[in-house]
């Protein structure tokens, strides 16, 4: 059961990733973001589409725990996504945002996944 946690968590980043890198103004179309230029849609490619993918493949790599860094590996993309999590909770006190997608709906996908990820690394 705790593989399928993590399994489910990177196929989340792998799909974050994939379409960082192929459309990166897709990806940030439903945050009201518009990219003006190619600087803008590679920042997008790195940090959501790279990121996304190479956390995709350390999460798989957790899940046969190569090299026993299973319980590392696990807890800290869980820190990352606790992180971005806790990073909508500072705009919701600054900027409050008030539509639950996509700023709330990520916010507990992010939530979820690294409860997930800690019940899978502290199993």
């Amino acid at each position: 059961m705790t593989s399928v946690l993590i399994v489910v968590v990177a196929v989340f980043f792998a799909g974050m990733g994939i379409v960082g890198l192929a459309a990166p103004v897709a990806l940030v179309k439903p945050f009201g973001i518009t990219l003006s230029g190619a600087a803008a849609r590679t920042e997008i490619r790195a940090v959501y589409g790279g990121f996304g993918v190479a956390i995709a493949v350390v999460l798989a790599v957790a899940v046969t725990d190569l090299g026993g860094i299973r319980t590392g590996a696990v807890t800290t993309v869980a820190a990352a996504l606790l992180g971005m999590a806790g990073g909508r909770l500072v705009a919701r006190v600054v900027e409050t945002p008030r539509c639950f997608y996509p700023t709330w709906f990520y916010f507990w996908v992010e939530v979820a996944g690294a409860a997930g990820l800690l019940l899978a690394a502290w199993a």
